[in-house]
């Protein structure tokens, strides 16, 4: 098969990349670190190879961009990210990026043109594991970069700013990083699941319909701390066990309105085998692909949340972390996305995205699409990530299938 020995390339470019770490014995590459830089000259000289004119961007994103013959035709732009969380996989948003170079590199050695520019992005920071924000290179491109960012802070006090001009950035110039809506056809981003759908129906490959939408907080209890000893059951204020009561209620209110809901941090006070505890702090990640319907449910919570502390004589302060909507796939990649699996012998299937990608910042420029690849039990941010080269394969055959429709409907509007 023709894409065999490029889907080999992407399987051992995967290994290559996960050496660019800033520690020794597991796989950390952050925004505006050195490793950052050296992971997009890598990949930089991978487009290269694969016939693609490059340039990093003023937010630290890495570019390829395979011509078309028309100077003024569109853009279709694929990509992922290249920075992970500490102690990750080598294939989250990795995969995303150097799977689409060796597609390219596919059309290169088969002298194969496009009626639009195929550009392939790495972005740099879709984790925001350094400066604690998300999608921060992404949302540079699509335009909806906040100034207030430049005064992010890092666990050594380095600010972004900062930061850029070490790398040998200019935030003040980061707005041209922009894409523009006129010349951007649409956007694909091939990803690992991250979960097990697509492992437990069999099947390579699915089509992502939607992001879900996400709201964090912060919940901070207090009580009355107290030796566990002298101080009886009834008179007790205690911020652990009123958590505990919160948590579980959580867990009821997101079952019953068909959400996610996690509370992933506890931070107790005292965390003493014989204190009542006084003070207790938790997070609250309340997710869907329905707004609304997520909304009634953190609208519950938080009434339930003061009536538990309210009769248990606790204070409740509630902080909200995140905010992000839920993300539609548009309607006509996605039914492109499922021609190009049928074409691929793929059974077409839909799932949507619990975890957030850089498809959501981008949906604020053009249409977006989404191909999840299947991993191994579902495993992701974790060294135990793993694919198969089969199922890379199958992802670039449905890639090549999909980029091959868009030509030939570009080509059908040119002739109209």
């Amino acid at each position: 098969m023709p894409l065999t020995p490029y889907a080999k390339k992407v399987m051992k470019r995967c290994e290559k990349l996960a050496q660019f770490s800033q520690h020794p014995d597991y796989i950390d590459r952050r925004y505006l670190t050195k490793e950052h830089k050296n992971a997009n000259l890598q990949v930089a000289k991978w487009m290269q190879q694969a016939g693609m004119r490059t340039w990093q961007d003023e937010a630290g994103n890495q570019w390829g961009s395979y011509r078309s013959s028309s100077p003024n035709a569109k853009s279709l732009i694929i990509g992922s990210h290249l920075d992970t969380v500490p102690d990750s996989g080598k294939y989250d948003g990795i995969l995303g990026v150097l799977l689409p170079i060796s597609l390219v590199q596919y059309f290169h050695d088969h002298k194969q043109s496009l009626p639009f520019h195929l550009d392939i992005v790495a972005f740099a920071d879709e984790e925001g594991t350094r400066f604690g924000t998300t999608l921060l290179g992404s949302r540079a491109v699509a335009g909806t970069w906040q100034e207030k960012w430049g005064c992010l802070r890092d666990s050594d006090d380095i600010n972004l700013s900062s930061a850029m001009r070490e790398f040998g950035l200019d935030i003040n110039k980061i707005h041209a990083a922009a894409r523009s809506v006129d010349d951007t056809m649409g956007f694909l981003e091939i990803h690992i699941e991250q979960g097990p759908v697509l492992e437990s129906r069999g099947l390579p490959v699915g089509v992502v319909d939607g992001i879900a939408g996400a709201k964090r907080f912060e919940i901070s209890v207090v009580g009355h701390a107290g030796h566990a000893g002298t101080v009886p059951m009834e008179l007790r204020q205690d911020a652990l066990a009123g958590s505990a009561q919160m948590i579980v209620m959580i867990e009821k209110a997101a079952k019953e309105h068909g959400v996610v809901a996690t509370v992933g941090q506890i931070h107790s006070s005292s965390n003493a085998v014989n204190v009542i505890n006084g003070n207790v702090v938790f997070s609250l990640d309340v997710r869907s692909l329905d707004n609304q319907k997520r909304d009634r449910c953190i609208d519950e919570i938080m009434n339930a949340i003061e009536h538990i502390a309210g009769y248990r004589g606790l204070d409740a302060k509630i902080r909200m972390t995140h905010d992000a909507d839920a993300t539609h796939c548009d309607k006509m990649l996605m039914d492109e996305l499922r021609i190009a699996c049928e074409n691929s012998g793929i059974e077409p299937f839909n799932l949507s995205s619990g975890a957030g990608h850089d498809a959501m910042a981008i949906a604020d420029l053009c249409p977006v699409a989404m191909l999840f690849v299947r991993c191994a039990k579902g495993i992701s941010h974790h060294p135990s990530e793993a694919v198969t080269f089969e199922d890379v394969l199958n992802a670039m055959l449905v890639a090549r299938s999909f980029i091959e429709l868009k030509a030939r409907t570009c080509e059908h509007e040119l002739v109209a």
